[in-house]
């Protein structure tokens, strides 16, 4: 219930990122921004503090970058320290050794950064919530589109990466889910320099495909990607990764008021908001409603609420956001976008649930393995 009357309530949140150098690429065209993720967190705390304003409510955000060869854990025990409420981009196995930190019992952490499945699945914590979409509720909302255009003879080309590997798993269990299969399947092992060669190697890559529907691509990493479009053997469209590719968020989702929200984080960031950033400003925003709702910040009450049958984040996807009560996980549409337009947004009409239609998106409660909410 919101509260009728203001009240002084201070709440303090905790950034922290390691910094992981990414792998090399074939291009240089899509660097890392060095405040990724953090400039998503910190619109969201503009947008708490201008909530807060009016009811006497203040928040905090402290940031701790840490070296890929730093000790995260000791830097996560001294935010512990400080305050339960963490923020993370961090990879799985660093996610789960904060999770499982004695100090982090009475904790409420968000995963902002790894799309990993079984975070959500065997591998889930209790106090352990993601605002970031599985690698499963992307290539969900991907199936969906393919059955949609009766797209159903599907090749697909992946990397190498363990990214590449996850996402191509999620796609053939997607498919799988879907009732679609995949009648091909190539790995891309090239280290050549495509930027002079993929109109001579990308048709006799793919020539041996035949005739399909579409082409799948699981390059997490933007590799080798960009090279297929356009050069392969049959003309025919490319999605996944590239090309037609479900994203958490993208500059191009323009409806139901993201348009503001794209505008401001431009203005402050310099550049457009990625899907880190939109799950660090989704982090952000779950907690300062939760604050607004319940006029508390002590741990059990924020965690409960949020959790809770009552809790809806409005995140400028066209429907209320909220979490799965079995792993954590945020709900939320999927938009499915090339570089220029939204083409689409997942779950499409005709893709029913019995609770809501979003989780036709990534692991449902019979599927999680998941027993830390019970």
């Amino acid at each position: 219930m919101l509260a009728t009357t203001a009240s002084a309530l201070d709440l303090s949140v905790h950034y922290l990122r390691q910094d992981i150098s990414p792998p090399p690429t074939l291009s240089n065209l899509d660097p890392v921004p060095e405040d990724l993720g953090l400039a998503g967190a910190q619109l969201g705390l503009e947008d708490n503090t201008t909530t807060g304003r009016f009811l006497g409510h203040k928040y905090e955000l402290t940031i701790t970058e840490v070296a890929e060869e730093g000790d995260l854990l000791s830097a996560a025990r001294a935010a512990l320290a400080e305050t339960p409420y963490l923020l993370v981009d961090a990879p799985a196995e660093a996610l789960l050794a904060i999770a499982d930190m004695p100090e982090a019992a009475e904790a409420l952490i968000f995963n902002v950064a790894t799309g990993d499945v079984a975070l959500r699945d065997g591998e889930c914590r209790g106090n352990l919530l993601h605002t970031l979409p599985s690698d499963a509720m992307r290539t969900d909302a991907l199936a969906q589109l393919l059955v949609k255009k009766r797209w159903t003879d599907l090749v697909m080309i992946s990397g190498t990466y363990p990214v590449d590997t996850a996402y191509a798993e999620a796609l053939r269990n997607s498919l799988t889910k879907f009732g679609l299969d995949l009648e091909a399947e190539k790995t891309w092992a090239f280290d050549a320099d495509m930027r002079r060669n993929a109109a001579q190697e990308v048709p006799l890559f793919t020539q041996e495909f035949g005739d399909y529907d579409a082409l799948l691509i699981a390059d997490e990493v933007n590799d080798f990607g960009r090279y297929i479009l356009y050069n392969t053997w049959e003309p025919r469209p490319v999605a996944g990764s590239e090309g037609l590719s479900p994203r958490t968020w993208s500059p191009v989702v323009e409806q139901w008021g993201a348009a503001q929200l794209q505008s401001r984080f431009t203005e402050a960031a310099e550049r457009g908001m990625a899907p880190v950033d939109y799950a660090a400003w989704a982090a952000m925003r779950s907690l300062g409603e939760a604050v607004v709702r319940t006029s508390a910040t002590d741990l059990p009450t924020l965690r409960g609420y949020i959790l809770g049958d009552t809790f809806e984040l409005a995140g400028f996807k066209g429907r209320p956001l909220t979490f799965r009560q079995w792993n954590g996980q945020l709900r939320q549409p999927i938009p499915i976008v090339h570089p220029r337009a939204l083409v689409a947004q997942a779950p499409l009409d005709g893709f029913l649930h019995q609770r809501t239609e979003l989780d036709t998106l990534g692991l449902d409660a019979p599927e999680s393995a998941c027993t830390a909410f019970n």
